[in-house]
């Protein structure tokens, strides 16, 4: 998708970020997020905002929800033939919106329900004779959309989630989209943007890949080698920034190769080699491997990401901290964010439990508790 400019150049600011859970699994509306991404304006700069949610799309839990956003009716039209072609489509409609003032611009927005047509075996979606997984077919078809359709960009693909993002202070982004309409067990936002790159409206924060999705404060220096790295692994980096990077390492991790929470957070931010070479022998041979194993996916530079994933979230911040993240915990509900202003403000100044400030490389993660 071509990345038009808006607003100006360049506006450096702090980037925010913050998300909740509600791990006895009760879906809220938008307003607390909305609450607390507002409290942090002036870490934002106009130029992106973005949310995710999980839990919104009970109707259609068993459906992909693929948001995509088009330059023009000719390509939506192209993009919609390819998906009849590979999906069964459920819903075809347009992402509900309001009018906002400060956006005066705006992509055509389109969401579709959809289904794998399994049978059917293409060299990108599936080799011949190659039995690909509902996901892995999900995700090739996002990849094939978002390099050969320009001007058309998949920005969501999971299962009962959605990510609302845009070009505007992330207040605006949430009003524009009316996200107080949905409701969902987890929400995720971020503000600012961009640091190196064009401000568009598929380049704000979330990043997400079917239910994995990223909002980050910082920059990732080793973008070039862990670019590279996902390539091997079939991954196509279509965004034109460094966070989009996350989402696909934890997706790799944790879909495809099926390891642990803890063992991926491992692999991204590691302990230096000083700190393995003084643990005891069972540590350091863990740490050890880790590193030589997946040397080229750990994540350099100053970094604090939250991540989502169907039932859970996580937080994580570089391994020396430079980037600020803050946790705490209020009767059910578990928060990650920049600020503990923001967290305060979302929680609407109830009773928190507890609040702390996890180390670097620490991993800080909620679930919602199953009966």
């Amino acid at each position: 998708m071509t990345q038009c400019k808006f607003n100006g150049g360049k506006d450096i600011s702090g980037c925010a970020i913050i998300g909740f859970i509600n791990e006895d699994g009760t879906r809220c509306d938008g307003s607390d997020i909305l609450s607390g991404i507002s409290a942090m304006r002036e870490r934002s700069n106009g130029l992106g905002g973005g949310f995710m949610a999980y839990g919104i799309y009970p109707d259609y839990k068993d459906f992909y929800a693929f948001h995509i956003m088009f330059e023009n009716p000719k390509i939506a039209e192209d993009v919609e033939k390819f998906l009849e072609e590979y999906f069964f489509v459920e819903l075809s409609e347009k992402i509900p919106h309001n009018h906002v003032d400060e956006i005066s611009s705006h992509p055509l927005l389109q969401r579709y329900f959809v289904k794998p047509k399994k049978s059917f075996h293409e060299p990108v979606l599936g080799h011949k004779f190659e039995d690909v997984t509902d996901d892995e077919y999900v995700a090739r078809a996002v990849f094939k959309i978002n390099l050969e359709y320009d001007g058309a960009f998949v920005f969501s693909s999971g299962k009962d989630c959605g990510c609302f993002k845009g070009v505007g202070y992330p207040e605006e982004i949430g009003e524009f989209y009316k996200l107080k309409q949905y409701k969902a067990y987890c929400w995720m936002a971020h503000g600012r943007f961009p640091t190196n790159s064009q401000a568009w409206w598929g380049g704000a924060h979330p990043f997400s890949l079917l239910n994995i999705s990223v909002v980050h404060n910082g920059e990732i220096s080793s973008y070039g080698i862990n670019k590279r790295y996902l390539e091997n692994f079939g991954y196509k980096m279509t965004a034109g920034t460094d966070t989009e990077v996350i989402a696909y390492l934890f997706d790799l991790f944790t879909r495809k190769q099926k390891l642990d929470l803890k063992t991926t957070s491992d692999i991204l931010a590691p302990p230096f080699w000083d700190e393995i070479e003084h643990m005891n022998p069972e540590k350091r041979d863990y740490y050890g491997k880790l590193r030589a194993i997946y040397g080229s996916a750990l994540c350099n530079g100053p970094f604090g990401i939250v991540v989502g994933f169907d039932g859970g979230m996580v937080g994580l911040n570089d391994r020396i901290k430079l980037r600020p993240l803050v946790a705490a915990r209020a009767k059910n509900r578990l928060y990650l964010g920049s600020e503990e202003c923001a967290i305060r403000e979302a929680n609407n100044f109830d009773a928190i439990n507890k609040i702390w400030y996890p180390r670097g490389g620490e991993m800080v993660i909620g679930r919602v508790k199953k009966d």
